[in-house]
């Protein structure tokens, strides 16, 4: 008979048991690392990183002041089937983003005037009631300003005055 039938153990062979250690290390290691720098950079210790070069000329560029253009008063009659006329009065501020783009939208004034006493004089009153109706007056004569005075960009249309009679 021979030694290993003895009672002897025959030697265990390794599962990988250590290689599953040594990642488990490196993990820590690496979470412990990452932990700590981002503990000391949100602590104020390390520097905050630089932007990259012409990342911050878009936000300068952006940074200008809107720019109002005083639109005239219109009066102007409503669309009624009534005897009795109905009229309104409206003062308007139009927003656009630049000195440049106010010159040319005051240049194309007489345009924007007729579109929007055209576009008054077809809506009933009805139309205008309540708060949905002045935000539908203001999104119709926004987008009529950006057709009629195109290529400058009206961004905002503000109701200085609005008054129906």
């Amino acid at each position: 008979m021979s030694g290993g039938a003895r009672g002897e153990k025959a030697p265990k062979e390794k599962t990988g048991g250590g290689r599953r250690k040594a990642v488990l290390l490196a993990a820590a290691a690496v979470l412990l690392l990452g932990g700590g720098g981002a503990g000391a950079w949100l602590g104020g210790l390390l520097p905050w990183p630089a932007p990259w070069p012409g990342a911050a000329a878009p936000a300068e560029a952006k940074a200008a002041p809107p720019v109002f253009v005083e639109v005239p008063d219109i009066i102007a009659n409503l669309n009624t089937a009534a005897r009795r006329q109905t009229f309104i009065k409206l003062r308007a501020k139009l927003e656009v983003e630049g000195p440049a783009q106010a010159a040319a939208l005051q240049a194309s004034m007489p345009r924007l005037l007729d579109i929007f006493t055209t576009y008054l004089r077809e809506t009933r009153p009805e139309e205008l009631r309540g708060s949905a109706g002045t935000h539908r007056l203001r999104e119709e004569m926004m987008a009529r300003a950006n057709v009629a005075a195109a290529p400058v960009r009206v961004t905002d249309v503000l109701f200085v005055e609005l008054v129906m009679q």
